[in-house]
């Protein structure tokens, strides 16, 4: 019951924030993009976290522990989070004052981007039960690489990549796609990082490396 309650405080506090960061600059309710973008990320978002919280609690328990103890993993988290808001708001300003003109079919491509991509996020999580929000190495862990694991080595982080570089468009906004991008320079460094912390800390992990050459996308880094 405690971890159900900390789960809905965070997924409502979710909807509330990024509600307020889209619908506030954009000056009206009426913004059709923000309310598609809501629906296809906090619906999916419930199914997946319901399955798990029924599933395979600890791992949600996790998934909620985003407290990073690592100097350089905090300052990724943190330069992430300040692209987000500037994204959205820009996104809402950019409904308001009717920046960018966006074909229907870029936001619907989008939007099947994102599911794609959260259908995968929903797949890493399953293949890999130590996945957590920090970079840590676990008690009793072990190295994951079947599945996306044997395509490449950090696969949530590539959905990831997919997933929020679909949001600008989902939302109908060219100019908060310029504010994601660096996004994906940001994910590097904490795939980076992460390497570092695995191949010092976690038991076979510098021969995963060595059999798994690509970090996020093959056959290019």
């Amino acid at each position: 019951m405690k971890l159900l309650i900390k789960a809905l405080t965070r997924f409502i506090a979710g909807i509330v924030l990024i509600g307020a960061l889209l619908f506030l600059p954009a000056g009206s309710f009426f913004y059709p993009n923000a309310w598609l973008f809501m629906g296809l990320l906090f619906i999916p978002m419930a199914a997946v976290g319901t399955v798990i919280l029924v599933k395979a609690p600890s791992l949600l328990e996790k998934r909620l522990n985003a407290k990073e103890g690592q100097k350089t993993q905090r300052a990724v988290v943190a330069a992430s989070g300040l692209l987000f808001v500037l994204g959205f708001i820009v996104a809402g300003l950019d409904f308001r004052f009717g920046w960018s003109d966006m074909q229907t079919w870029t936001v619907a491509a989008a939007s099947a981007v994102l599911l794609i991509s959260y259908a995968l996020y929903a797949e890493v999580m399953r293949e890999n039960a130590y996945l957590s929000r920090t970079v840590e190495v676990q008690e009793g862990q072990r190295v994951i690489d079947r599945g996306l694991y044997g395509i490449v080595r950090h696969p949530m982080y590539a959905v990831t990549v997919w997933l929020f570089l679909s949001i600008p468009l989902v939302l109908g906004s060219f100019w908060s796609l310029l504010c994601f991008l660096p996004y994906v320079g940001i994910i590097a460094v904490r795939a980076v990082n992460e390497e570092k912390v695995l191949k010092e800390g976690l038991e076979g992990y510098e021969e995963y490396m060595w059999r798994v050459r690509y970090r996020l996308l093959p056959f290019i880094w």
